[in-house]
């Protein structure tokens, strides 16, 4: 199954449409010690939309729920663990999904790890790829799943 996950980070101006927010920023320190500012040790929150197509305004399959954290000092990477929330006449239930997320290759596999309803005891991977990204404040996968 492909899906889209869209991430919409809060920006200050952009609170109607926003699905994600940092909820910890770096401190001094991982500041100091991070090379290229790579954002290490901000934590991001996020209730985000999940399609059926690219386009945001695609039917909306499921909600992801989790968080995020960048936690590479030297590289652009974070650190996912969330949950695929389905409510629709084709899936009900819900499918875990953890793992690093290594942004600069090119695909990356995070693990599944058990469900509920339509994908009780689900396990295996989930590909990622980086299929948009609009400066600091959006950006798409495509996840197969």
């Amino acid at each position: 199954m492909t899906l889209y996950y869209h991430d919409i980070l809060y920006d200050g101006s952009n609170n109607a449409n926003a699905t994600a927010a940092v909820v910890a920023q770096p401190t001094l320190l991982s500041r100091s010690a991070s090379i290229n500012d790579t954002y290490f040790g901000e934590i991001v929150v996020f209730d985000d939309p999940v399609t059926a197509g690219p386009s945001l305004a695609s039917e909306q399959v499921a909600r992801a729920q989790g968080f995020y954290f960048y936690d590479k000092k030297d590289a652009y990477d974070a650190w996912f663990a969330f949950i695929l929330v389905f409510n629709s006449t084709a899936h009900k239930g819900t499918l875990n999904l953890m793992g690093a997320d290594l942004m600069t290759e090119k695909t990356r596999d995070i693990s599944v790890g058990g469900g509920t309803d339509d994908f009780f005891m689900a396990r295996g991977v989930a590909t990622l790829w980086t299929d948009t990204l609009e400066g600091l404040y959006y950006f798409r996968l495509r996840m197969d799943v």
